[in-house]
């Protein structure tokens, strides 16, 4: 069974840095796509950031030069590097991976960014 599991959310001040992790319990290159989403209090779940197997990286703009998705295949994780944060990027931050069968979702770690 596959298992997604984030850790490294907390509260910060607005510009600080926070570090998401999300440890996987399977080798990650067997997922195409990995990815980071949100959601904000009273919101839609959203794309933050994705990262392909080959590496290739897409992120949301408002994240954009903020935010930095990286996968470390021989540890089985994906991180999200969050720097400058803003209020606007509190939310529960979910880890989500793709194979060729379906998508997987961990249970999300809250991020809250205080002015």
């Amino acid at each position: 069974q596959v298992q997604l599991v984030e850790s490294g959310g907390g509260l910060v001040q607005a510009g600080g840095s926070l570090r998401l992790s999300c440890a996987a319990s399977i080798n990650i290159f067997s997922f195409t796509v990995m990815g980071w989403y949100r959601q904000p209090p009273g919101k839609e779940r959203e794309l933050v950031a994705r990262i392909s197997r080959g590496g290739s990286t897409n992120y949301e703009d408002s994240v954009k030069g903020r935010f930095i998705i990286s996968r470390d295949n021989a540890k089985n994780t994906m991180n999200l590097q969050m720097n400058s944060l803003k209020p606007e990027d509190t939310a529960v931050y979910y880890c989500n991976a793709e194979n060729s069968r379906r998508d997987y979702w961990g249970q999300g770690t809250q991020v809250t960014v205080s002015s």
